[in-house]
């Protein structure tokens, strides 16, 4: 009997049963519980940790798929697939800032993996608030849809925009509101102490740069997930696959860092990608909301999203090869 069949009846417009929702729920607390273990004793990375952790979650979600066919349809499997490389290609967007935020913070190399963690766990934690306000706007009627493709087309403006201008990935720290509001509450040690957040400096609490970093690093989570889960909407509207592949994509960011850090500034025509894809899902998204509206007009099917998105990735990583090779032009002598 599949898993997701036992215990407690699936709910509504949802393959997950309560089972499926527990054993899925617990897997990922046991797998954050390996990581801050894991993290516990500050340490640099190297690549071959970096690389293994990396391969396992990324057969990790591989397998699961597998499991979705097995237990339910290809159908929903399909779905989970190209949930995941949305997600997946949103979470490398993840990582430039991520990085930017890093350096802006001249945090330690030891200190790292555990700043990524807290921002993993964080984006996790909005995701799932998300996820649960879009699925009870899709059960209150099927202008969701059409809202959702309206955030993606204008996200997808915005993105576009801040790429032909050079504008993409730039943090400026003084500049965000939460850092400053935390500035003003509460004094700010000059210096790290490990993993600490909050130390006496003084003789009164103060905050670490450390704690600085990981409310920043919450701070994009924010926004990260307004534009991520109306994305995965896009795929399917069961709240347990969108789940699903947004704690896969996260899962292994911390060790996808690590792999591709030298890389992630190579990735020049990245976000020309990530606005086409996103444009697409908010038109397919529109065309859903129409087909409900008018029977005639035509949806996007899944497998073909998939495609769409494959080839989208696969082409802005090669045009961002391709663009590193051309030598730039001298310098003009002044």
């Amino acid at each position: 009997m599949p898993l997701g069949t036992l215990s407690a009846a699936p709910a509504p417009g949802s393959i997950a049963s309560v089972t499926l929702w527990t054993v899925t729920v617990a897997a990922l607390l046991l797998l954050l519980a390996i990581d801050i273990f894991l993290t516990r004793r500050p340490h640099e990375v190297r690549m071959r940790e970096a690389v293994g952790w990396s391969v396992f979650y990324l057969v990790l979600p591989v397998l699961f798929g597998f499991y979705l066919w097995a237990a339910f349809d290809g159908g929903v499997a399909v779905e989970f697939f190209t949930g995941w490389v949305v997600e997946k290609s949103l979470s490398v967007d993840n990582l430039f800032v991520f990085m930017l935020l890093l350096a802006a913070f001249a945090v330690p190399a030891e200190l790292t993996q555990r700043v990524l963690l807290y921002g993993i766990v964080g984006a996790l934690v909005l995701r799932a608030a998300f996820i649960a306000l879009g699925a009870a706007a899709l059960q209150s009627g099927t202008w969701a849809f059409l809202l959702f493709g309206a955030v993606l087309i204008l996200t997808a403006g915005k993105v576009l925009r801040e790429a032909r201008r050079g504008e993409a990935h730039e943090v400026d720290i003084d500049a965000m509101r939460s850092v400053r509001l935390l500035r003003r509450l509460v004094p700010v040690s000059p210096r790290y102490q490990g993993f600490k957040l909050v130390v006496r400096d003084g003789g009164r609490l103060a905050v670490t740069p450390l704690a600085l970093t990981t409310v920043a690093v919450f701070a994009t989570d924010i926004v990260f997930a307004v534009d991520s889960v109306p994305a995965v909407y896009g795929v399917t509207d069961d709240p347990f696959i969108v789940f699903a592949t947004n704690a896969f994509a996260l899962l292994g960011l911390r060790a996808l860092y690590f792999v591709l850090r030298g890389a992630l500034a190579r990735l020049r025509h990245l976000n020309y990608g990530l606005a086409v894809i996103l444009a697409f899902i908010g038109v397919k998204l529109v065309l859903h909301w129409a087909h409900g509206v008018w029977a005639w007009m035509p949806e996007i099917p899944t497998l073909a999203s998939l495609g769409v998105i494959v080839t989208v990735l696969f082409t802005v990583t090669i045009t961002s090869l391709r663009a590193e090779r051309v030598p730039r032009p001298p310098a003009a002598d002044a």
